[in-house]
């Protein structure tokens, strides 16, 4: 499995691409209705959600694995409600990473998740259980997307760590895997 599979607005996904080992996050830490991942990235969030819990914090996935389909219409839902700078908001269909069921959207999607405890306690932990902050603060001009605080990325521990000590994103640090 390519874990760094990048899938940006350079990088798109065929419709066809579906992944192979989707599992149903469990109930305890699901509250939203796309709630399929990748077997292993199941596995690790879930594992994530458990520790945080001992430290009170509730984490949940509120979006994870989304079909071409599925990304299709709400994008174009969102192009109907005329949502502000769409394209640095919301992917187009095959442009996803939500589509390689390595990625999901925890607690809220909403641009006050960066000041909760939540967030605070991912900033400083996520890393350890394979995820990254896929759209950081400050990097939209290399990834495209405005600061998501809520969208985390399944990369693998060993590769989450570096990015993480470096404050890269997925796209610097393949670029450097790449030299």
């Amino acid at each position: 499995m390519n874990y760094l599979k990048l899938v940006n607005k350079s990088n798109p996904l065929e419709k066809c691409d579906i992944p192979l080992y989707l599992k149903e996050i469990n109930r305890e830490y699901n509250i939203g209705k796309n709630n399929l991942l990748d077997k292993k990235v199941k596995f690790w969030f879930e594992l994530m959600a458990k520790q945080a819990k001992k430290n009170n914090i509730i984490l949940k996935n509120i979006s994870a694995y989304r079909s071409y389909e599925y990304q299709e219409k709400l994008y174009e839902s969102y192009k109907e409600n005329n949502l502000e700078n769409l394209d640095m908001s919301s992917a187009k269909a095959g442009y996803s990473e939500h589509q390689t069921g390595f990625a999901l959207d925890i607690n809220m999607d909403n641009i006050n998740f960066y000041e909760t405890i939540e967030y605070q306690w991912l900033s400083k932990n996520a890393y350890k259980y394979g995820f990254i902050l896929r759209y950081p603060k400050d990097k939209e001009y290399i990834t495209g997307y405005k600061f998501e605080p809520w969208h985390y990325r399944y990369v693998g521990r060993k590769h989450s760590k570096k990015i993480y000590e470096n404050n890269l994103t997925l796209e610097e640090y393949i670029e450097k895997k790449q030299k």
